[in-house]
């Protein structure tokens, strides 16, 4: 499987230029056997753990067949508002060169700016199931098109009640379609449902569980927005002085665009992606091994095969598309059973996918606070005097004695020591740092458990008019939402939630008294 590229699978020459400028060469196990069946218009069952790049699989061989002038052709259904973004987010940058305009549609979201779009040329909706159905029976939704239906994580969608969603979707469908069907697990219910609407002939492509275990390796992360990721990790970086890191970027322009940061502040630092020729990579390579460069900035498919000994960070700029990257990146500390430190840069954006690497890899990935300038300065003044203690016992340092002396006859001992001092923490702290603490990303949504679901005729559009009506806040304020059978998950955020708990208790909701419960965040 290794030796396969996405060039052998038949792809056209715009997505090889997307994938291309993700970094990406060589297909997972899963993508190299679903994508050839895609292409070739069969119906298919994938099933595959989370993190094996599952949305590469079906995206590509949508995006190879369709184009913008074909109108909406194509309906990926997830189980979560999170999940529905992750895979919108994707298919954009795999379908860069071929322009096609994506929308994803949930609950929360203000329908009316969904219809609007819907109004123009869209040609892959991605979505949760009840905001789907809600747009199909509103009409906004035109199925008449409609070549290519995705359930993605169709297990989770059963879990969460969803099944009934899913065949009243399937069954307004043109019968001509292809249907691609993923899912980590098989249980009745999904083997049932892709009998009755999946044709007979379906490949179904089963890929072996693996293991994903990173137990060696202290592994966390900080919270960062958008403008303060280059800060956050210059004073990780200055925190925590690695003697040797790898830091992953997700694309070659990522890459190009932080070595000039670092480099234009005084790091020691290089990068490496699949444009620079052999011989550059291979000198930026021993260098890196010989100690010369402490840094080494990269993308995945130009870090693969680096064995290098004594890395002692890694550090994930950008998160990888998917889990198992994750794990190849961080596999490279803690070899030959030293500790290794793996830390990543996660905004609001990516905490879904740091759940599924949670969960996939069952670790215990900590949150820790980016460092402030005062706690910087404290670990290079403990760095410092422990130099100078070392150099006292174990140096010759006879040579600089008559400058000391030359010194000493002018300025008072401790001015000369806290002036050199200041010289040397001024050469080792790079970034001029302009406050002692570092903004703050926005809070992540809180999650609240409601006692009302399914069977009481709850439906997410009645959802969200309660709470913004009762608790008299905005729409905007409410974020994913979940109706299972008995009871539902409601994301807000979190200047309102004591106000949506206060107004909403007790209050009746289709004739039933609603409880309300602050939930534990639902897994991924």
């Amino acid at each position: 499987m290794n030796e396969i590229k996405f060039s052998n699978l038949g792809l056209k020459d715009t997505l090889l230029k997307s994938i291309d400028e993700l970094g990406f060469k060589e297909p997972s196990q899963i993508q190299a056997e679903a994508i050839p069946a895609a292409i070739a218009g069969h119906d298919l069952i994938g099933q595959a753990q989370t993190g094996t790049g599952k949305t590469a699989a079906f995206g590509c061989g949508i995006i190879n067949s369709i184009t913008k002038k074909d109108g909406l052709s194509a309906i990926i259904l997830a189980p979560t508002r999170e999940l529905a973004i992750q895979v919108n987010d994707e298919l954009r940058r795999l379908s860069k060169y071929d322009n096609l305009s994506i929308l994803p549609v949930y609950g929360g979201d203000p329908i009316s700016n969904q219809i609007r779009t819907l109004k123009g040329n869209v040609n892959i909706v991605v979505g949760t199931p009840g905001r789907v159905l809600d747009h199909i029976k509103r009409g906004t939704i035109k199925l008449d098109k409609i070549r290519f239906l995705v359930l993605d994580e169709a297990d989770e969608m059963l879990n969460m009640g969803f099944i009934d969603d899913l065949e009243d979707i399937i069954k307004q469908l043109p019968s001509e379609r292809q249907t691609l069907l993923f899912s980590a697990t098989m249980p009745e219910p999904i083997k049932k449902l892709a009998k009755r609407y999946m044709k007979p002939d379906a490949k179904h492509i089963a890929i072996k569980k693996t293991s994903m275990t990173v137990s060696k390796i202290s592994q966390s992360f900080f919270e960062v927005s958008h403008k303060t990721r280059f800060e956050a990790l210059c004073r990780v970086l200055d925190f925590d002085t690695p003697s040797s890191a790898i830091i992953f970027c997700r694309t070659k322009k990522g890459v190009d665009e932080l070595v000039e940061g670092m480099q234009s502040r005084g790091y020691v630092v290089e990068g490496m992606h699949g444009d620079m020729s052999q011989a550059h990579r291979l000198r930026t390579l021993k260098k890196f091994k010989d100690g010369s460069l402490n840094y080494l900035i990269a993308t995945d498919v130009a870090a693969r095969g680096i064995d290098v000994e004594g890395i002692t960070h890694v550090i994930n700029y950008d998160l990888p598309q998917d889990v198992e990257s994750y794990v190849h990146r961080i596999g490279r500390t803690g070899r030959a059973n030293r500790e290794g430190t793996a830390y990543s840069l996660v905004s609001p954006k990516e905490y879904s996918m740091l759940k599924q690497i949670k969960s996939v890899t069952k670790s215990d990935i900590s949150r820790k606070a980016i460092p402030t300038v005062n706690e910087i300065f404290n670990s290079k003044s403990s760095s410092i005097l422990e130099d100078v203690t070392n150099t006292i016992n174990d140096s010759d340092y006879s040579r600089f004695i008559p400058i000391a002396k030359e010194l000493s006859e002018k300025f008072d001992n401790i001015e000369i020591i806290a002036a050199l001092i200041k010289s040397k923490f001024n050469s080792e702290l790079l970034e001029n740092y302009k406050s002692n603490v570092l903004e703050a990303p926005k809070s992540e949504d809180i999650r609240l458990f409601l006692s009302v679901g399914r069977r009481d005729g709850i439906t997410p559009k009645s959802l969200v008019n309660f709470i913004k009506d009762t608790a008299r806040i905005k729409a905007t304020s409410i974020g994913d939402i979940d109706i299972l059978e008995n009871f539902s998950f409601v994301n807000i955020t979190p200047d309102v939630k004591d106000k949506v708990i206060e107004k909403c208790i007790g209050r009746k909701l289709n004739n039933r008294k609603v409880n309300i419960e602050i939930a534990n965040r639902k897994r991924k």
